[in-house]
């Protein structure tokens, strides 16, 4: 009996000497080292645009790029939050659509409908998330799947309430977020007010996955639940909480997109699938474990442009989609491979 317990003592402290060396190698600058190259190829778009247009060295045009790609980033790495624990959300573009039409429909264009709209949309997407993450980590749902039947419930929901046709307007306070402009500032000129969201949420952000318990308890999550659950990590609180901060970026997301394209029925169509190309472009590794969130974001500025350029030469909206397509494969093979000769 005493060499059983030996050997499940020396099991357990394996198991925590593995999840600190993961949490050692999960740090910021690992990760940003990692994923190098999506500087590299956002460095060559933006050389490239700015050769096309070279108005786009103007900040007042660079930031109007950065303003369209804020609600991307956002909720590129809010997936990443969820990646890295090892799972899937293909919830969030719905809910988007979903925070969009709340915000025309309830808001119907009066700026003192706001002060409670906003703390609302936050509910509802601390809610969707905590339903994915119970889904997932307390009933055992893989969350490609749970994720996939939150989407067409969203969709169905905001169709049936608008028939199709989106009502009401986004109030001008709240629309104000993504479309308003900080004026006066010398050099800059104007500074949207996304790009200040973009940077306090990410900053946040980074913050979360990065500096506190949470963050390190999440990589090790993802790099192995068993030997988490072994060092004491509760997994399921953990992927849970994932859940909840993805779908609460996607809330902000929908809060901005609203502001900069107004309302449409189509608001978040395809984000999610935008957002996931995003994270793994910009170094987070499906399967878990491994992602950071500058090199995320940068993955989702990076896309971002490269669909600016693919409209600045004139290219078929079918032909962006397909080589969104082509990104996505390619830097999945590309992690893969790594992770292949990393492990031999």
């Amino acid at each position: 009996m005493s060499t059983i317990h030996a050997m499940h003592g020396a099991s357990a402290l394996g198991a925590i000497r593995a999840i600190r060396e993961r949490l050692r190698q999960g740090s910021l600058l690992r990760g940003a080292v990692r994923a190098m190259p999506v500087f590299g190829v956002l460095i060559a778009v933006l050389v490239w645009t700015a050769i096309l247009n070279p108005n786009f060295t103007r900040p007042p045009v660079f930031l109007a790029l950065v303003r369209f790609a804020v609600p991307l980033m956002l909720l590129a790495v809010g997936q990443l939050f969820v990646i890295v624990a090892g799972e899937f959300d293909l919830s969030v573009g719905s809910l988007v659509t979903a925070v969009v039409a709340l915000a025309a429909g309830l808001g119907d264009g009066d700026p003192s409908r706001t002060w409670w709209l906003v703390p609302m949309l936050v509910a509802l997407g601390a809610a969707v998330g905590l339903i994915n993450g119970l889904v997932t980590a307390k009933l055992g749902v893989p969350s490609f799947i749970a994720t996939l039947g939150m989407m067409l419930v969203l969709s169905g929901a905001v169709l049936y309430w608008t028939g199709g046709a989106m009502l009401g307007y986004v109030p001008d306070n709240l629309r104000a977020v993504g479309r308003g402009n900080l004026t006066g500032i010398p050099w800059i000129e104007r500074l949207p007010y996304a790009v200040i969201v973009m940077v306090v949420v990410l900053g946040g952000a980074a913050w979360l996955r990065h500096g506190t318990d949470f963050g390190h308890r999440l990589v090790a999550v993802g790099s192995s639940a068993r030997v988490a659950a072994l060092s004491g990590v509760n997994v399921a609180r953990v992927r849970i909480t994932a859940f909840v901060v993805s779908s609460v970026l996607a809330v902000i997301a929908g809060i901005v997109l609203g502001g900069i394209v107004g309302v449409s029925p189509h608001a978040g169509l395809g984000y999610e699938f935008q957002a996931i190309s995003a994270a793994v472009l910009g170094g987070a590794v499906l399967g878990g474990g491994r992602g950071a969130v500058v090199p995320v974001a940068a993955g989702a500025l990076a896309l971002q442009a490269i669909f600016s350029l693919l409209n600045l030469l004139g290219v078929a909206d079918p032909v962006r989609h397909a080589f969104q397509g082509a990104i996505l494969i390619g830097a999945v093979a590309l992690s893969s491979y790594g992770i292949r000769r990393r492990g031999s």
